[in-house]
C-alpha cells in the first residue's frame, strides 16, 4: 500500500473508534427508561456506575457491556484494517476520548473506565481478567468501585511478567494513566464536599455494587 493509502486507513479506524466511542449508552438507556438525563442525575456521569445507581443494576450491567463492548470493538476493527499495534493502540485510545467527549453530547461524556477495559480486554485478555479478579476483591472489601479500579494497574506489570511487547505495556500505561487522572479529578471536586472524605476508602453510602442504600 502506498503511503496516502495507509494514511487514510489509519486515519478511518481512528474517526471509527472515536465515533464507536461517542454512542452514550447511559445516556441513551437513561432516556429510554426512565426518561432522564443521566448527566442531570445522581452524580451526573455518562457511564455504567451512575447508571446502575440510578436507573437500575439491569441496566447499569448492560451499560457497563456496551461501553466495553465499543472499546474491544474499536480495538479489533484496527486490527482487521491491518494496522501496526502502535495505530492500533491509538484507535483504541480513540474510543476512550470519544467515550468522555462525544460528539453526540456536545462533548460532555464519562470517564471512560469502561471503554479502557473494553480496549484491554481485546489487546492483552488474559492480563486484563487476572487484575479484574483484583478489582472485584477490593470492590467486595471497600465497595469503593473508582479506588478499585485502580487496580487495573497490575495489567501493564501483568503484560511485563509475561514478556508481551513493549507497545502493550505502554499502550496500557497511557491509558490508565489517563482515567486515573480523569478520576482524581472528580474525586477531588467530591473530598471539597462536606462529608466527602469520609467514604474516599470506604464507601459508607452504597452497598453491594454501590447500590445505594435504604435511608
Amino acid at each position: 500500500m502506498s503511503l496516502n493509502i495507509d494514511a487514510i486507513i489509519i486515519g478511518v479506524a481512528i474517526i471509527i473508534g472515536y465515533l464507536l466511542g461517542s454512542i452514550p449508552f447511559a445516556y441513551i438507556v437513561s432516556r429510554l427508561k426512565k426518561g432522564v438525563d443521566i448527566r442531570k442525575t445522581g452524580g451526573g456521569n455518562v457511564g455504567a456506575l451512575n447508571t446502575y445507581r440510578e436507573i437500575g443494576p439491569v441496566y447499569g450491567l448492560g451499560v457497563l457491556a456496551a461501553d466495553i463492548a465499543k472499546g474491544a470493538l474499536a480495538v479489533l476493527i484496527a486490527r482487521w484494517l491491518d494496522l501496526s499495534l502502535t495505530w492500533i493502540c491509538v484507535a483504541g485510545f480513540a474510543a476512550v476520548i470519544g467515550h468522555n467527549w462525544p460528539v453526540f453530547l456536545k462533548f460532555r461524556g464519562g470517564k471512560g473506565a469502561a471503554t479502557v477495559m473494553g480496549v484491554l480486554l481485546a489487546l492483552t485478555p488474559i492480563e486484563l481478567l487476572i487484575s479484574s479478579g483484583i478489582v472485584l476483591v477490593l470492590i467486595g472489601i471497600t465497595r469503593n468501585v473508582r479506588l478499585a479500579l485502580f487496580a487495573l494497574v497490575f495489567v501493564p506489570l501483568f503484560n511485563w511478567i509475561f514478556d508481551k511487547e513493549f507497545a502493550y505495556i505502554a499502550c496500557a500505561l497511557g491509558l490508565l494513566l489517563f482515567i486515573g487522572i480523569r478520576t482524581a479529578m472528580g474525586l477531588k471536586g467530591e473530598m471539597a464536599k462536606a462529608g466527602g472524605k469520609k467514604s474516599l476508602i470506604i464507601d459508607r453510602e452504597y452497598t453491594g455494587w454501590q447500590t445505594k442504600k435504604n435511608v
